[in-house]
């Protein structure tokens, strides 16, 4: 079987959800077919092959084009003269559509994968060059739910109302794209059970949509206490991605002053690339880290007291919960932090939704190091289901009834 994968960014190194999820998607495939990838290729990434080996070493064949540079300009005219979402223009480039249909020549394809939504503008080109390609869409978030979730958030505060008219606009066209890609694609897979209901939703159940949640190496995530870098509190995420902002700024405004005040040595390390401007007021803050980019957020997870998913916004699922699963973590998370995992309270962690009660879960945990063990044991236990080589067999078993 052969099967072309289109990704957003090179899925290497695996360091944030998206390219996590793609490379173990990679990965799994590649014990069963024969794997080309086409990819953008981000400022800072490389194609050197000893840079990439793993991946290399994965795929038949690898294709890159550099990701297409917006303007503020652009964007602003894109958003007044069609009628698209954002998200269906940032990664469109006549450059991408050339190299498709060169690959097509070069090969026929059995399945050709979209991995998120930002790459469905290829769809089209994918019918026209490979006719007999079976195409599957990925989709990484219910991004039409994601937009709504954002706008109510923003709504809520008055300083944030042009982001929440933003959102407003891009929640009544992503409805239309997302329904288009689904009702387009021959197979859409979705993270978690929620995101399946939104897309049924959307779609009026005409699509069918199989649950594939997110996966990692679970045995990635066991490292020695000497490899750990430690903090009390630990945040990990791409820090320009905006639910990721508004959890931390959400636990920075309403939970961690009571946690200094009862606490006042307690130390919070942000784990993540790219920070935004919103978070620069965090360089000065006693107790706080922002570390940027990282070599390995491994370290941090297993040098972590507790885990936490603040989140009041989002879609699909949180990856790296199960990471701080698998590293044997205690976590506090709101329900948008966990949702799409079948958990429950003070048995894989715990869930608390409001500011006050969350920073009491966080102190408990810090004050009793046997409670932070007994769930730190269960949730590795429960991490194990999502490990990549129980998780990507279902896109064979998918692939299979596609070409069946």
């Amino acid at each position: 079987m052969k099967i072309l994968l289109l990704t957003p960014q090179l899925p290497y190194p695996p360091h944030q959800g998206t390219s996590l999820r793609n490379f173990h998607i990679i990965r799994g495939l590649a014990q069963a077919c024969e794997v080309s990838l086409l990819s953008f290729l981000e400022p800072g990434q490389t194609i050197e092959a000893e840079k990439i080996a793993p991946l290399a070493k994965l795929c038949q064949r690898i294709e890159t084009v550099p990701v297409p540079q917006r303007t503020t300009g652009k964007r602003l005219q894109q958003l007044l003269a069609t009628r698209r979402p954002d998200m269906a223009h940032r990664l469109f480039s006549q450059a991408f559509n050339v190299r498709l249909l060169q690959m097509f020549q070069a090969d026929d394809f059995d399945i050709v994968q979209i991995e998120g939504i930002e790459m469905a503008r290829y769809l089209p080109v994918i019918r026209q060059g490979s006719p007999r390609s079976k195409i599957v869409f990925d989709d990484h978030n219910a991004e039409t739910e994601l937009q709504r979730r954002n706008f109510l958030t923003d709504l809520r505060q008055p300083r944030r109302w042009v982001a929440a008219a933003y959102s407003a606009e891009q929640v009544r066209r992503l409805r239309k794209f997302e329904r288009w890609v689904c009702q387009q694609a021959d197979w859409v897979t979705a993270v978690s059970y929620p995101d399946k209901a939104q897309l049924e939703k959307l779609t009026g159940g005409k699509t069918p949509i199989t649950v594939i949640p997110n996966s990692l190496d679970v045995q990635q995530f066991q490292l020695e206490a000497a490899e750990a870098i430690h903090s009390d509190i630990v945040f990990s995420g791409k820090m320009d991605y905006r639910p990721n902002v508004d959890a931390v700024l959400w636990f920075l405004d309403e939970v961690w002053p009571k946690i200094r005040q009862e606490r006042p040595s307690t130390t919070f390390t942000i784990v993540g690339q790219k920070p935004h401007a919103r978070l620069a007021r965090l360089k000065n803050e006693p107790g706080i880290t922002l570390t940027g980019w990282v070599e390995r957020v491994e370290s941090y997870l297993v040098g972590a007291k507790v885990f936490i998913l603040p989140f009041r916004v989002g879609s699909g699922t949180r990856l790296k919960l199960i990471e701080a699963m698998a590293a044997g973590k205690a976590l506090v998370s709101t329900a948008v932090g966990a949702e799409g995992f079948p958990v429950q309270h003070d048995r894989e962690l715990m869930l608390v939704d409001e500011s006050g009660g969350f920073g009491t879960a966080v102190l408990h945990l810090l004050e009793n190091p046997d409670e932070r063990k007994r769930l730190g044991q269960t949730a590795q236990q429960f991490a194990q289901q999502y490990d990549w080589r129980v998780v990507v067999p279902k896109f064979l078993e998918g692939y299979g009834r596609l070409l069946a």
